[in-house]
């Protein structure tokens, strides 16, 4: 009951979270467990079965993204046409005006969502052959705005960092144990260094993929190939 026991730790994630306050430059912060959580109980319920031998993990959501629609690295024509999932997505209680929630009708794209999900059709075909052995979650599942700026967990401050990191790490934990996983594979170095820290003493294996964000010179200089490399060279993937 892998699936059950990931829905659960991630309402425990997000109640711990609720409550928690965020100081400038921050002014706006989104849960999308709260405001979208029916398209990601349906990706949990559909892909989140059984044991998987990888976890990939992303840092959280982006703005396009999971930030929209409830699913990690939620590239939405991804998540739509290949995974599948559609279902109705609500709002956040305060709303920013410069990042609005538009769900499935949002029109931009999450560029690192669609290399991600890319690489995994263009190497499985199939959603259904992909999560036989994978999933993909993600660290934090806050997004935090700077009015119209996306603002990462490592910019914020040492003091409101602390009880994220708590409820991060004991849901991280969770998801490791829930799907009985051998490697998690932090997309990016902030992920990679959080299942680290995270993850000590478990038993589970980890490594690290380039992040596959514009923002990355390297990633835009074909991401996929260079993922596939890093994959293959830990011998997480045969080549």
């Amino acid at each position: 009951m892998s699936a059950t026991a990931l829905l659960d730790a991630a309402r425990e994630l997000s109640a711990a979270l609720a409550p928690l306050p965020f100081s400038a430059p921050v002014t706006h912060v989104y849960n999308p467990l709260e405001y979208a959580w029916a398209p990601f109980e349906a990706y949990v319920r559909r892909y989140g079965e059984g044991n998987k031998r990888v976890v990939f993990l992303g840092m959280n959501p982006g703005p396009f993204g999971m930030a929209q629609i409830g699913v990690p690295f939620g590239e939405i024509a991804a998540v739509r046409d290949w995974l599948g999932i559609t279902a109705p997505v609500g709002k956040p209680a305060h709303e920013n005006p410069k990042k609005p929630v538009e769900g499935f009708a949002c029109k931009r794209s999450e560029v690192s969502g669609a290399r991600l999900w890319g690489l995994f059709r263009e190497r499985f075909g199939t959603p259904e052959a992909f999560f036989a052995e994978h999933f993909v979650a993600n660290y934090c599942p806050l997004a935090f705005f700077a009015e119209g700026k996306n603002v990462t967990p490592d910019k914020l401050p040492a003091s409101e960092t602390a009880p994220v990191t708590a409820a991060c790490d004991a849901h991280l934990r969770a998801v490791v144990e829930a799907v009985q996983a051998d490697w998690v594979i932090g997309i990016g170095a902030y992920a990679e260094a959080q299942a680290v820290r995270a993850l000590a003493g478990m038993g589970v294996k980890t490594g690290r993929i380039l992040h596959p964000s514009p923002a990355s010179p390297a990633a835009n200089r074909g991401w996929a190939p260079q993922a596939l490399a890093e994959l293959v060279r830990q011998d997480i993937w045969p080549a």
